[in-house]
């Protein structure tokens, strides 16, 4: 399973965008890609849906038990 910042540095360079133009496409400033890109992990859930929202997907909170059942 890929990781965030995997996954979002791949699928941008796949789209042919530099972090700027990803960044104005997804409404985000270009720390919000740089960060996610670097694989830092403070960062705002929402800024991270908008950008996830360009490739059709969102994070959400998961609960324990329904990782256990």
């Amino acid at each position: 399973m890929k990781n965030l910042s995997e996954f979002v540095k791949e699928r941008r360079k796949e789209v042919d965008l530099t972090q700027e133009e990803f960044a104005e496409r997804a409404g985000v400033a270009l720390t919000v890609i740089r960060k996610i890109e670097q694989g830092k992990t403070n960062l705002n859930m929402d800024k991270v849906n908008l950008v996830l929202t360009m490739f059709g997907h969102t994070l959400a909170p998961v609960n324990q038990k329904e990782i256990e059942k």
